[in-house]
């Protein structure tokens, strides 16, 4: 009579994992957010990110404002900028890895 009905079980199942999942993501968020990932280039700029990828801190040394060009200082901020982000691009990756492969998923984070 109500052959379908097994079928909503299923999609009841998969409502309440993606509800599951949405709360553990948000965790995860909340806990990135505490996380700090610091790069620093030969001492002479310092960035500090959090897990969400924001920028916590950027410490530039004042000898290399006196005694460099600006395109110089730009490189060397562009390096500190990328390797921090690289470094905790691998932390958010290792923290997803606990969440059925959310790291795989392209554009994620």
């Amino acid at each position: 009579m109500l052959k379908g009905l097994g079928d909503l079980g299923k999609m009841g199942g998969l409502i309440k994992q993606a509800m599951e999942m949405k709360e553990r993501m948000e965790t995860l968020k909340s806990t990135l957010a505490d996380e700090r990932v610091e790069f620093s280039v030969a001492g002479e700029v310092s960035v500090t990110l959090n897990g969400n990828m924001e920028v916590v801190s950027l410490t530039i040394n004042p000898g290399l404002l006196q005694s460099e060009d600006a395109e110089t200082i730009e490189g060397v901020i562009t390096a500190a900028m990328n390797g921090a982000l690289e470094k905790t691009r691998a932390l958010v990756k290792s923290k997803m890895s606990d969440l059925a492969g959310l790291a795989e998923i392209p554009g994620i984070f």
